[in-house]
């Protein structure tokens, strides 16, 4: 792998962990809705990192794509008003880690989550002067691989990396031909990557020390 000039985060299970504010906003619009769903937070940790599109199928298999839609919408309205309060657990050595790497790397978070929840998270953590750039998939609902593509374009980035926590991170860092970096703390497991580290301290040395 050749020295990055950038470092491109994943967010849920990579920074921080937000399942139990992201499954109180799903039971809180299924209650106002009268709908007999609740969701437990071991389920929805099982799908962290999945598109939108594949979460409210699972979440949702009686209800019709157009309903699952509508539903969503109104769940990710209600995330964005809570998660300010509520947050999450940001993962130990993240802030530390990020304040050291945004010396020597651009830094960006690229997630598959909701347009505008990433925003929510840098200002829940306090971290948008560390953070060149984000990117979600609601924004444009394309898959990881070419959003990865999109930010090294825009930035003209000429050797990022992608670190994540799922086997899927993996297969789309493959498919937009970037290193990918595991870490094992979070939600997923997999045994293709390129470098892989057990704590965000180890893995903010490791890059410092390049």
């Amino acid at each position: 792998m050749q020295k990055p000039d950038s470092l491109i985060f994943d967010m849920d299970g990579t920074l921080w962990d937000a399942v139990d504010t992201y499954a109180e906003s799903w039971n809180i619009i299924f209650r106002e809705m009268g709908i007999d769903i609740v969701v437990k937070r071991e389920e929805l940790a099982k799908m962290v990192g999945m598109e939108g599109r594949k979460v409210i199928g699972l979440i949702m298999p009686d209800f019709d794509e157009e309903k699952r839609k509508e539903i969503y919408t109104i769940v990710n309205e209600r995330r964005r008003e809570i998660l300010p309060q509520m947050g999450g657990v940001l993962y130990d050595g993240v802030r530390e880690g990020l304040q050291q790497l945004a010396e020597k790397y651009k830094v960006f978070i690229l997630s598959n989550c909701a347009k505008g929840i990433i925003r929510v998270f840098i200002d829940w953590a306090g971290i948008d002067e560390l953070i060149t750039d984000e990117m979600a998939h609601g924004v444009n609902f394309m898959p990881k691989n070419h959003n990865i593509k999109l930010l090294a374009e825009k930035h003209g980035l000429v050797n990022p990396v992608y670190i994540g926590d799922t086997h899927g991170d993996g297969q789309e860092s493959r498919q937009a031909g970037v290193p990918f970096v595991f870490v094992s703390y979070g939600f997923g497991d997999t045994d293709d990557y390129d470098l892989k580290f057990d704590d965000f301290k180890s893995l903010t040395d490791y890059f410092m020390g390049l």
